[in-house]
């Protein structure tokens, strides 16, 4: 960091470093890699059938497409910081309770509702986290705090998912529980180096307060900039979506178990982390929406050389590593754009209205790209995936020129008749 930025940083009131950011974001990986990764692997040792365990899976994901609705309670209400706590305390005890109970037909019902009620916890990590850093970031540092919360996020998916299998496997679930549960509970302590934030609007009623956030939602839709921010992540360009198939089409290059396991998990995860940094760094010294783009093409790029090259497990190993470190880059672009777009007011309701819109595509390619392999084959597969990143590119530009002129008329001031 240069002098002058650490000057800047210690003069203003309540200053902190973006790195603040992975620690909050913990617990929503932690979640994430448990149920994705450590439950999967283990309800079916348990009995469970595969049809039990993908409708688990449904229930945890569920809450996270329609968590836009009850956003504006943690813009309206308490602080913060509160919903933080509440957060990351239920998270880390419910995942401790999923992890007590048996996995064993008669019991699903409990761990269902265990699962679903982790996940509407964790939204509310989510919201409050993503509310701070719309508070708390400068504006040219939001693509570093962008990168450093989406690390967390990656990273945790390691402690949920590759630490807490091995503990279940070599001590039992309840130790991977009790552990998740206590780095859950310990991610709160980030929140004494972080500012306390804007408190929630003054107005003495609920109903007038849910109006105020409803008008900052309204001003974000109708501005030009929420416009193009909103129509640029919910276009099909750099959803990563093949790295969801990539456990599934790794024998098309021979990929071993042991190397999927190891290239497509934690390493993966890792280098993932590390592309959030760089991506984050350098996505404060350019465009936010040019670096959005950019992370787009470049996966792009990476699908097309991963077509052309050998199919052998080390092409394999090359460019899935590629793929996740560029994958990394889009997530910290994401971030970044959503920050630099929404502003502080109902910031958590906005932040999560264009998370949705950019899950809509993430959702659509991923079938997109399991019906192209089907039929027409890898290669097939991964240039679909490329070729519609470019249409995407060439649409959102016909759109955005099209429309700034009428942006412009609109902008134009009315002058009286001489």
């Amino acid at each position: 960091m240069s002098t002058s930025a650490a000057q800047a940083r210690r003069a203003r009131p309540g200053a902190f470093h973006p790195s603040l950011f992975l620690l909050l974001y913990l617990p929503y990986g932690i979640a994430n890699g448990y149920v994705l990764v450590t439950l999967v692997y283990l309800l079916p040792l348990g009995g469970l059938s595969i049809t039990q365990v993908a409708a688990l899976v449904a229930l945890f994901y569920l809450p996270q497409t329609w968590k836009v609705l009850w956003a504006p309670i943690v813009d309206t209400t308490r602080s913060n910081r509160f919903w933080y706590v509440v957060g990351a305390c239920a998270t880390g005890m419910l995942i401790l309770v999923t992890a007590l109970v048996p996995a064993r037909a008669a019991d699903l019902w409990l761990l269902d509702a265990a699962v679903f009620l982790t996940s509407l916890a964790l939204s509310l990590v989510g919201m409050a986290t993503e509310s701070l850093m719309a508070h708390g970031s400068s504006e040219r540092e939001k693509g570093r705090t962008g990168g450093w919360s989406q690390a967390g996020g990656l990273g945790g998916q390691g402690l949920g998912g590759g630490l807490a299998l091995w503990l279940a496997q070599h001590v039992g679930p309840w130790c991977a529980g009790s552990v998740l549960a206590l780095c859950c509970l310990g991610c709160c302590a980030a929140l004494l180096g972080l500012p306390a934030g804007a408190a929630p609007s003054q107005r003495p009623h609920l109903s007038a307060r849910l109006l105020e956030a409803a008008r900052d939602v309204w001003s974000l839709i109708r501005s030009r900039a929420g416009f193009v921010a909103a129509l640029l992540v919910f276009m099909p360009l750099g959803t990563g979506a093949a790295s969801n198939l990539w456990s599934a089409v790794a024998g098309d290059w021979h990929a071993s178990a042991d190397t999927v396991a190891l290239v497509n998990g934690v390493m993966s995860g890792l280098i993932a982390a590390a592309g959030c940094l760089v991506g984050g760094w350098l996505f404060d010294l350019m465009n936010r929406r040019t670096g959005y783009i950019l992370s787009g093409w470049l996966l792009a790029a990476c699908a097309v050389a991963m077509s052309l090259a050998p199919r052998v497990p080390l092409t394999f190993m090359i460019f899935v590593s590629l793929y996740a470190f560029f994958s990394g880059w889009i997530y910290a672009a994401f971030t970044a754009l959503a920050l630099e777009t929404i502003g502080a007011g109902a910031a958590a309701t906005k932040y999560n209205l264009l998370a949705c819109l950019a899950n809509i595509p993430i959702t659509y390619m991923t079938v997109v790209d399991g019906a192209v392999r089907m039929r027409f084959g890898p290669a097939a597969m991964l240039y679909v995936e490329a070729a519609v990143a470019v249409v995407a590119t060439l649409l959102f530009g016909v759109v955005v020129v099209s429309t700034q002129r009428y942006a412009g008329i609109a902008a134009m001031p009315v002058t009286e008749a001489r």
